[in-house]
């Protein structure tokens, strides 16, 4: 390996993957703070979830203070909920009164804002463990009640029953909960309009997920709480495919949500009750949501006007988030300027707007949004909350993405990646050499990756790798039709795109054909192992708690995705053709896996059989395991040790260059 060092034009030459950079793993894992959901009460204070990696990855309620944020929650709780595996809309406030759901029991508590001497009052009963849980919960003023999803894991996580049910609250004594609705697989939504009188919620039945196919209802509430004459809005017309989304109900009585019910993409709808007809609010090639994972998405919000129904919403185009003002009343769509190329949610106060979003030069972060309602513009905007402004010191190391659109081997075909190239104003290259490629597959498989500010990829490129991040077909934010290019092809598709973009990028000159690597999180996990196992175009990888064998992963699953696989893989046979369990002689190349203890959605035995079969085979193998991780590794420990020995293990596999950082790498079986 090469480390001579030589300065040229004041800036040092070395080889690519060599280069000192600020961009530390301690950076990168101190400041991976994330947000889980945030709101506005009514008095326009703003309240946010934020999971700590360096809490060991507790989820903290907090809110606008002074000069610092002030935390709501008290020490030994964590405002998470495990509703569905993925959860979400863990709290909900009113007044003075906050009611969340505690990680570690699941329990609903109830406490008080203001006062730091309030201690949380359980509401829910303790059932002996975590298996009831809650989540997407709403007040209901008219009954003085908390109404909320609930799923019943005690028979079994396979046969858990979602409900929407409700607690009294004017009651100290722990309650059982009264059901509202049932019947269905799966429930979100619970959306009570200003009269308490009527209620919309979303529902959808195996062997679907949301974003496949949903129905949208409405029920009417009588005197006694119950849920009555219940209509379908949405989804249940027969032959019609579609999948609503997001109810809400205007300060005028009416229903809005969002479908791609004509387009194939997710744009607003209204429903009329006197007719029980929908009608097209504004129609546009472009995603105004995305797929529900989580519970809790609000992708736009009303705004306080006298005689006009405006909208602030958001929406996804050619891989770039617009914030937008839309009048109902005139179906007009006005964008307003912000320095965010991404959004995800939106709440508003007043004629105020906060917005979670980032860009390609700034992290994921909350910001408030003054409107002039009259010229309908922004007049001031202000980060309330930020992941890592720690971060933006250096900014003159930030790589910025580029989106590329590349061929897929279907003749006239393409899909898309962002590519972010080498960055450090301190080292150049030598002019004939290429930089090695860090190629990551997204998890979900039904998710987006976006070109944002992420220091993780700023580890890697101001260290001088090439990273491209890619949206393979069946990727979120294009449309129904390229999320269904996966439909019966995970593995097969997903594989194919990843591969087909490292050879753009090497055919491109952008980078070195030989020193090609690939790396994923959990479904992104597997297109990494299945890439590496059945097709030659990588040098290594890396798996972050990925699944390796297909038929365990229908048969270990929760109820949520029991289903998915057989969706997006199909039956027994090809579960068993695309597991690279199955095909340990296949894999050609070194491979380094990482995995988390109490990981209930891949189980950590699909890593170790993976682990055992290289080595036996003589391929250098490593396997980390990190006790009491997760699906997801959110302590500041675990990120930063799997950041530095991905690292240090690719180097050594590709090699050609020394690392720079003083990492002690572990040991790798079958290397010398």
């Amino acid at each position: 390996m090469s480390s001579n060092n030589v300065v040229t034009d004041q800036k040092i030459t070395a080889p690519y993957g060599s280069w000192k950079s600020p961009i530390t793993s301690d950076i990168v894992s101190g400041a991976a703070k994330s947000l889980d959901s945030f709101r506005v009460d009514s008095q326009g204070q703003l309240y946010w979830v934020e999971c700590r990696p360096t809490e060991s990855g507790r989820y903290v309620l907090v809110k606008e203070g002074g000069d610092e944020p002030i935390d709501v929650t008290h020490e030994g709780f964590s405002v998470r909920s495990v509703t569905h595996q993925c959860g979400g809309a863990a709290f909900r406030m009113h007044g003075d009164t906050v009611i969340f759901s505690n990680f570690e029991d699941q329990r609903l508590y109830k406490q008080s804002i203001s006062s730091k001497a309030s201690v949380p009052v359980p509401l829910t009963p303790d059932y002996g463990s975590p298996l009831v849980s809650y989540a997407d919960g709403v007040f209901d003023l008219r009954f003085n009640r908390y109404i909320t999803v609930q799923e019943d894991c005690r028979e079994s996580v396979m046969k858990s029953i979602t409900t929407i049910v409700s607690f009294k609250l004017n009651d100290e004594k722990i309650q059982e909960p009264q059901e509202m609705l049932a019947g269905s697989d799966f429930y979100a939504f619970p959306q009570l309009d200003a009269s308490g009188e009527r209620i919309a919620w979303i529902q959808w039945n195996h062997p679907n997920m949301p974003w496949d196919r949903s129905e949208l209802w409405v029920g009417y509430i009588n005197d006694k709480g119950e849920v009555q004459n219940r209509i379908c809005v949405a989804g249940g017309e027969q032959g019609v495919i579609e999948s609503p989304i997001e109810p809400k109900w205007s300060a005028q009585g009416e229903l809005f949500f969002i479908s791609d019910r004509e387009t194939g993409f997710w744009n607003l709808y209204k429903w009329v009750e006197s007719t029980n007809q929908v009608l097209s609010v504004y129609t546009l090639a472009a995603e105004f949501t995305r797929p529900m994972w989580n519970f809790g998405m609000n992708s736009y919000e009303f705004i306080q006007c006298d005689n006009k129904t405006l909208i602030a919403c958001s929406y996804r185009k050619n891989g770039k988030s617009f914030l937008a003002i839309l009048d109902a009343d005139q179906s007009t769509l006005l964008h307003v300027d912000i320095p965010f190329t991404d959004i995800n949610n939106i709440t508003a106060w007043g004629q105020c707007l906060y917005v979670e979003g980032a860009s390609a030069v700034h992290p994921l972060a909350i910001a408030k949004v003054t409107l002039d309602v009259k010229n309908l513009k922004a007049t001031d905007f202000k980060i309330m909350w930020c992941s890592s402004a720690t971060g933006l010191m250096y900014n003159a190391y930030f790589s910025k993405p580029e989106l590329i659109e590349f061929p897929t081997v279907v003749p006239g075909q393409s899909a898309f990646a962002y590519f972010y190239p080498p960055t450090n104003p301190i080292y150049q290259a030598n002019g004939e050499e290429k930089p090695p490629l860090l190629l990551l597959c997204h998890g979900g498989p039904t998710l987006e990756t976006r070109g944002i500010l992420i220091l993780t990829y700023q580890f890697w490129t101001s260290r001088g790798w090439a990273l491209v991040d890619v949206n393979y077909g069946g990727s979120a934010g294009y449309g129904r039709a390229y999320r269904e290019r996966l439909i019966g092809q995970w593995g097969i598709v997903d594989v194919n795109d990843c591969c087909s973009c490292a050879k753009f990028l090497v055919e491109s000159g952008k980078v070195d054909g030989e020193r090609l690597c690939i790396t994923g999180e959990s479904a992104g996990g597997y297109t990494t192992l299945a890439a590496l196992a059945f097709t030659n175009v990588f040098k290594a990888g890396a798996s972050w708690y990925g699944i390796a064998d297909q038929s365990l992963l229908r048969q270990d699953s929760h109820k949520f995705e029991s289903y998915y696989t057989d969706n997006l893989v199909g039956d027994e046979t090809a579960c068993f053709e695309r597991s690279p369990i199955n095909f340990v002689d296949k894999f050609s190349c070194p491979i380094i896996l990482f995995h988390g203890s109490d990981d209930k959605v891949v189980p950590p035995d699909q890593a170790r059989k993976i682990y055992q079969a290289l080595k036996a085979k003589g391929l250098p193998v490593a396997l980390v395991e990190y006790e009491g991780e997760q699906h997801g590794f959110r302590m500041a420990e675990s990120i930063k040790f799997t950041l530095e020995q991905q690292m240090v293990f690719l180097a050594r596999m590709v090699g050609h260059f020394n690392v720079a950082d003083d990492i002690n790498p572990i040991k790798i079986d079958n290397f010398d």
